[in-house]
């Protein structure tokens, strides 16, 4: 990921943040047929191994589960992004010269891949990923909750997909590269969107 020095982020607890918040990532392997990419909920332990270990599954069918991964894995984690109108910066009055930019902020995952169909540890994954979601709902659904039997059948369509971290890469474009005047105007602006992400991610411009 190209990352200016501006934008580089090597706060551990910034970056797993970024990685336990993002609900959705995306998990990408080299082959020889090709890259492949899933969009997928994942998970990092890290509990196992310096950087921690992801882990989720794919459908049984899904071809990136069948193909050898050449080199290392990668997976990317998104936290809030917002498009930025030039029309916020106080330099557009000044000189005019501003262009549009997208702020953002990402975690690039790298490590080598291993895929499982063993039944108990996909129980695990599966299981650990539905807390995860379920956690914050006032009544949560449990895997248990539904048929053992149901279960297991179900389990026999995914593969697991385990991914020790090996390199961890951040970061965060949040217009560091603008002036104080500017950084405010933006933050302002993106605090009367109507998106959510983007008043997110006015919280993360530094204005001072």
């Amino acid at each position: 990921m190209y990352t200016p020095p501006a934008f580089r982020d090597e706060d551990r607890d910034s970056i797993r943040a970024t990685l336990r918040a993002a609900r959705l990532a995306h998990f990408i392997t080299a082959t020889a047929d090709g890259v492949m990419a899933t969009p997928l909920p994942l998970y990092i332990d890290q509990k196992e191994g310096e950087h921690g270990v992801v882990y989720g599954h794919l459908a049984k069918a899904n071809p990136q589960g069948r193909t050898a991964a050449i080199g290392d894995g990668l997976a990317i984690f998104m936290g809030p992004d917002a498009y930025i109108t030039p029309s916020w910066y106080a330099t557009k009055q000044e000189t005019g010269k501003v262009v549009p930019t997208w702020n953002y902020v990402a975690v690039h995952a790298h490590g080598p891949v291993e895929f499982f169909d063993d039944p108990a540890r996909l129980l695990q994954v599966v299981t650990r990923l539905t807390d995860i979601h379920e956690d914050e709902r006032a009544a949560p659904w449990r895997v248990s909750d539904a048929p053992a039997d149901f279960i297991r059948a179900q389990l026999r369509g995914i593969i697991g997909i385990r991914m020790p971290i090996t390199r961890l890469e951040g970061k965060r474009k949040m217009s560091q590269n603008r002036s104080l005047a500017d950084r405010s105007q933006v933050a302002a602006g993106l605090a009367e969107s109507l998106r959510p992400s983007e008043r997110e991610a006015a919280a993360l411009v530094p204005v001072t």
